[in-house]
Formats: structure tokens, sequence, C-alpha cells
């Protein structure tokens, strides 16, 4: 895994970049998937062997993370980033205050799956590739 592509990217989405475009640098510097741990502001990536990164997300100003989850909620955040109505600070802000605790991203599996405290998820697969 290439751990300065992977900074760069966290600082793209940061800087608003659309999802697609992070993934597929993530998926050029060997990242397989990658987990967010909303609870510690981490991300956690991995690639198709044992290989994990740990990055700490630039996120000071992030709410606490309700402790009720709402899949509706969420999805709204995600139809909104997609729309890019938002970008990826005020995204974060929505699905933590909708109860999302994690979210994990399977670049392979074509889909994300945002977890609230006591299991609860929302899965959302990736647009179908052009």
């Amino acid at each position: 895994m290439d751990k300065q592509v992977i900074a760069e990217c966290m600082k793209a989405s940061f800087a608003d970049t659309p999802f697609p475009e992070v993934v597929a640098r993530l998926a050029g510097a060997g990242v397989r998937a990658y987990r967010a741990d909303l609870i510690k502001l981490r991300k956690t990536y991995y690639d198709d062997a044992r290989e994990a990164y740990d990055h700490a997300m630039p996120y000071s100003e992030a709410p606490d993370v309700a402790a009720q989850f709402s899949a509706g909620d969420v999805a709204g955040a995600v139809s909104a980033i997609q729309r890019r109505e938002i970008g990826y600070a005020e995204f974060l802000k929505r699905i933590m205050q909708a109860g999302c605790a994690s979210y994990g991203v399977y670049i392979g599996g074509r889909k994300a799956v945002y977890v609230g405290r006591d299991g609860d998820e929302y899965v959302e697969p990736f647009p179908a590739k052009p």
C-alpha cells in the first residue's frame, strides 16, 4: 500500500474531491477496503495481504455520534454528497448525527456499509461503473 497516496486521499476527501475519484486513487495505491471509526476519528486501510495502515481523520469539529441509528438519515446524507450538495465534512457531521459510529468501504465489493453503535446498518452499493 502506498501510504503517501492514502494521506493525499484523506486531504482530497476533506477538500471535497468526489468519492469515485478518491476510491480510484486508493485502489491504485493497493487499498482493498477501509474502515472509518467515527468515535475515534480514525481510518484503517487494508490491502489484499495482511497489511493495514491507520490514519487520523483531521476533523476537529466532529459532533458526538448519536445513540440512535437512523438509516433514512444516513441514506439522505449519502444522496446529498452524491449530488454534490454537501462536502465530506458536512457528510460526516450528518451521518454522525444520524447515529453512524463507523463505516466500511469495500472497493472490490463495490459497497459502503454504515453501522450504528448497536449494529444497525445501512448498505449503499457503489454506482455502476461507467
